[in-house]
């Protein structure tokens, strides 16, 4: 059986649904990948707990950054292809490839060599907390290379409409995280007692596994990667071309965890254990925004190939039918979230001078969970057409909005919760509108190719 999927003609439901749910299972298994190292960093204790939580906020920004090669390389391959000129599709490949290469190095020595003062501008109370942080963070940098690349190739294959490769690929990846998690972390065998250390060694490991399962699908496939040349220097105009499209989308995803760094200083005011709870409250929420991403990132490939292929109409149902998909989901997240708050926190944090304010943060951000589903899934819609400027800066504008709310609800009586409260309410602006703004823009698109 064919792994790349048709989705130029046939059923737009069946061809979504083949190939979003894997893409969806890779996001579920990234964020199970966060989990389960939350999960037994949590037995370590709180304090390691916010040592993560901290020095984590890198690894949000460097998802940020290497969308200037992710979805950029996955509209233009895909509308390529969507335009039947394969060999087209291989270079912008290639150069996706090696943008993302080339950021990848240049985040690596950020965290390896300025490890300290990035660590050090969260104010930790805690001098054990700053030491596990700032060796989480070099280990991070030292695979930073990985991540980067694997996010790129994931990307690539997608645009092919082959998302169960890179399913295989990260399944593979969780398998050794399970196993090495506990031995490194708490000590097996051979293995020293590494704590959270530990985790991040687990998470590079695997990370190393993924890199060579796609790597070698790369080397045997037959359609695009024959035409992907690494060793000539991409054009110009290619790079341009991605990093048009990519650039709002960078921008925003980049000043996103910038915003999320000076929210977590204000959450920090409140102690360790406050900023393990954001931490690990951020883990389990993701399920909703993971999923959603993983969905969006069908979408953009899905409208991607269809618009290439000068089939607006296609494009279009493709998108009524996930967002209907995502309303659903989304309003099941919210149900999870705000009523089995409890239960689902204590998981992984059972100290009960922390669980009230855990259950504070699932229960509030709950409730912005469906608004969030739309947004991702419209801003991958609007990058399957090539269009990320509108949904980047209305996003940019509401998150960083964030702050002197923040500032505003946190100063009355709500205190902590404030600051939830603050985040949730942005989420949820962001949402409707940009979901009101696609509709109309997808509607002009519809009346100017009638005309």
């Amino acid at each position: 059986m064919a792994k790349q999927i048709d989705l130029l003609q046939g059923s737009i439901t069946k061809s979504l649904t083949a190939l979003a749910l894997p893409i969806m299972g890779s996001q579920l298994i990234q964020m199970a990948y966060n989990l389960i190292d939350m999960l037994w960093i949590g037995r370590v204790g709180a304090g390691a707990v916010a040592a993560v939580g901290a020095a984590g906020m890198f690894m949000w920004l460097s998802n940020g950054l290497v969308i200037l090669a992710r979805i950029g390389g996955q509209v233009k391959v895909a509308q390529s292809i969507g335009a039947g000129d394969i060999k087209k599709a291989g270079r912008y490949a290639a150069a996706a490839l090696q943008l993302g290469g080339a950021l990848a190095v240049g985040f690596t020595l950020l965290l390896t060599l300025g490890a300290a003062p990035l660590i050090g501008f969260f104010n930790l109370n805690s001098p054990a907390v700053v030491a596990q942080a700032r060796a989480y963070l070099i280990i991070v940098g030292a695979g930073m290379f990985f991540s980067f690349i694997n996010q790129v190739l994931v990307a690539v294959i997608n645009a092919t409409g082959d998302s169960r490769t890179p399913f295989f690929a990260m399944g593979c990846g969780l398998g050794l995280n399970l196993v090495l998690d506990p031995m490194l972390i708490f000590g097996a065998g051979p293995f020293p007692r590494w704590g959270v250390a530990g985790a991040t060694a687990a998470t590079v490991l695997a990370q190393v596994v993924v890199f060579g399962v796609l790597v070698r699908y790369a080397a045997r496939e037959q359609r695009l990667f024959p035409h992907v040349q690494l060793r000539r220097l991409a054009a110009k105009e290619e790079l341009q071309a991605i990093v048009r499209i990519s650039g709002p989308s960078a921008v925003m995803n980049v000043l996103f965890p910038l915003i999320s760094m000076v929210i977590a200083r204000m959450v920090a005011g409140w102690g360790d254990n406050a900023v393990a709870v954001q931490k690990v409250g951020s883990q389990i929420e993701s399920i909703s925004w993971m999923t959603a991403d993983g969905f969006a990132a069908a979408v953009n490939s899905f409208i991607g190939q269809n618009y290439g292929a000068g089939n607006l109409q296609r494009a279009r149902k493709g998108f009524k039918v996930s967002f209907a998909l995502m309303t659903v989901w989304g309003v099941l997240c919210t149900c999870l979230l705000v009523f089995c708050a409890a239960p689902i926190f204590r998981l992984f944090i059972p100290e009960a001078q922390v669980l009230p304010m855990g259950v504070d943060y699932l229960v509030i951000l709950g409730f912005s969970e469906l608004f969030m589903c739309w947004e991702i899934l419209v801003e991958g819609a609007y990058a399957g057409f090539g269009h990320t400027l509108p949904a980047s800066v209305l996003s940019t504008v509401f998150t960083a909005l964030r702050i002197p709310a923040a500032l505003v609800l946190s100063a009355t009586a709500l205190g902590l919760s404030g600051i939830w409260w603050s985040i949730s309410i942005s989420s949820i602006c962001k949402g409707m509108i940009l979901t009101v703004m696609f509709v109309v823009f997808l509607n002009k698109m519809t009346r100017r190719q009638e005309m």
